[in-house]
């Protein structure tokens, strides 16, 4: 034999000699026996003893009694020591212990004796901080089943927690008090009822209430950052906006700062609301004013929202853009998110041009969206969904050119469900240019059938001629002469064209005025103009813009 073999076989001799000197630990691999109790120690003893039982089998202990009432398992020490304490309202009786073969029972009682605890008084400091340890000296302090605070005033108290306890010391958290003055009590057990102490002493209980020092608030917008001022404002549980809870979205002793919520009753224009706080885990409430001002615009405004065309080499294959939910979409999104119902019918069965061929269910389950593309002539357009057959196909959600990587599949030319046209706004034209100001100036707050009554017989919207509306609309059109076919620029611009939306029915071209769903005008920014794979096609541009939008259907009981 090897010495590193020797070696090995010496040491395990001696793990398992030194493993049969000791009590048998737990390494029982199933359980074999009802527990047997051999012996207990002390054999009496008050509420709040711990006993110390000998026997066999008692490392799988589950349960364990007193002359009937549950007792609670402190410590399993070994298979033939465990440690259990008297608790509740234990009476004189056998000890019982129990695993999931049987029972084991003691041959004699454990005799429990009832006294009341003494706590000292002197133990407890002048005053304490709500939710702080407190730790209250004593005799007999082991047989307490609940302290009890009651503010001065009151005659319902509130139960600490315990935190630890033995026979000469408690600590509990103290919990919550109606005011700064209150006094502690003790709940025992006395052998026949539950029993309360006379309360010790008053006490000062710091409440440190948070106090809010910010008075005016200015009107928010749904989305803003409010921040509150003040003494203890850690202390804050939660914000509430007109009932809703508000996001806290940072906080310091002296600082809050929450997130203003959307509400389900707020409407279009000022919304005078309840601003509350909550603290003392929600116990407490303050108003801090009633005339909080949540401004909900009657239109909505993305700003800054950035899409691409279809072209292949640029990693941000995001072309899709909805200003029904002002979010931008990856190409990956089209087939399941962006136009499911284009996907699902494909070809013709889903449209002609601007006309609609499915349900008006199946058509309002898609939100309206455009998208920039870059045409083999050169120049850069904005188009429609449902505009071209011919378009769609050329977008793709990887960087291949296989056909199964078009977001309408291997040759699939269809057109998309949403129906929408384009009038370019001439700065030159005088109610075009009165729109674009408004827009430029960021004081158009409402696009409604007042703000852009619809002449259907006119072919207008408000001052604006519609007459002649487009499916798409190129580069040389909304930023003339900043851009050079076949070259590369990055360039700010100040595009502006009405949108519109149409319902189910589709554009009647015969009168583009009839139909309309809803409107909007997108303000484009600026444009890096990029060609594709050497071409002069701008298929890999990028577009910025910012973009108001109609939050209503238009009602035609309120149309001419």
């Amino acid at each position: 034999m090897n010495m590193n073999h020797l070696l090995r076989s010496v040491g395990l001799l001696s793990v398992l000699l030194l493993l049969a000197g000791c009590d048998q630990t737990s390494m029982n691999e199933y359980i074999s026996s009802a527990p047997v109790i051999t012996s207990f120690e002390p054999v009496s003893g008050n509420i709040g003893t711990d006993v110390v039982i000998t026997g066999e089998h008692l490392d799988d202990v589950t349960s364990a009694t007193v002359g009937g009432s549950a007792a609670t398992i402190v410590e399993k020490v070994s298979n033939k020591r465990l440690t259990i304490r008297v608790a509740g309202e234990a009476k004189t009786g056998k000890i019982v212990l129990a695993n999931a073969i049987g029972d084991g029972t003691s041959d004699q009682n454990f005799e429990v004796t009832y006294v009341a605890p003494d706590a000292d008084q002197n133990t407890l400091p002048a005053e304490v901080e709500m939710g702080n340890n407190l730790l209250i000296g004593g005799e007999r302090m082991n047989v307490i089943s609940a302290v009890i605070f009651t503010a001065k005033g009151n005659s319902v108290g509130h139960e600490a927690t315990i935190v630890t306890q033995s026979t000469d010391e408690i600590v509990v958290k103290v919990p919550y008090v109606e005011d700064d003055i209150a006094t502690i009590a003790f709940s025992y057990y006395d052998g026949t009822k539950t029993t309360v102490t006379s309360p010790t002493k008053p006490l000062t209980v710091k409440r440190y209430q948070p106090v809010v020092s910010t008075t005016s608030f200015p009107v928010a917008e749904v989305g803003d950052i409010i921040t509150l001022a003040g003494s203890y404002m850690n202390k804050v549980n939660k914000v509430f906006v007109s009932g809703v809870e508000c996001t806290i979205t940072s906080q310091t002793e002296s600082q809050l700062q929450f997130l203003v919520p959307s509400s389900a009753n707020f409407v279009d224009g000022n919304n005078k609301a309840d601003l509350v706080i909550s603290y003392f885990d929600n116990i407490e409430q303050k108003l801090l004013t009633d005339k909080f001002t949540v401004k909900v615009p009657f239109v909505y405004f993305w700003k800054d929202k950035k899409i691409w065309g279809q072209g292949r080499d640029v990693e941000e294959m995001t072309s899709f853009f909805s200003p029904e939910t002002g979010m931008a979409y990856s190409n990956s999104m089209w087939r399941e998110t962006v136009d499911p119902i284009a996907y699902k019918y494909m070809a013709s069965t889903c449209s002609a041009k601007n006309v609609p061929a499915v349900t008006e269910t199946e058509y309002n389950s898609v939100n309206p969206y455009f998208f920039f593309s870059g045409v083999s002539g050169g120049t850069l357009q904005i188009n429609s969904p449902a505009g071209s057959n011919s378009q769609l196909k050329n977008y793709y959600y990887f960087n291949n050119s296989a056909d199964e990587y078009r977001v309408t599949g291997a040759n699939g030319s269809c057109y998309g469900a949403p129906v929408l046209t384009f009038v370019y706004l001439d700065p030159s034209v005088s109610s075009h240019k009165a729109l674009i100001d408004q827009v430029a100036s960021g004081s158009l707050e409402k696009i409604d059938e007042q703000t852009f009554p619809i002449d259907v017989a006119q072919k207008k919207i408000g001052n604006i001629s519609i007459e002649s509306v487009k499916q798409s609309v190129n580069n040389s059109v909304w930023a003339p002469g900043v851009f050079t076919v076949g070259i590369e620029k990055s360039a700010n611009v100040d595009g502006y064209l009405l949108v519109l939306y149409y319902n189910y029915k589709g554009q009647n071209t015969a009168n583009s005025a009839e139909n309309i769903k809803r409107i909007g005008i997108i303000h484009i920014k600026h444009v890096d103009f990029r060609m594709w794979n050497n071409t002069k096609a701008p298929s890999s541009s990028s577009v910025t813009f910012d973009m108001y939008w109609m939050k209503h259907d238009y009602d035609y009981s309120k149309v001419n």
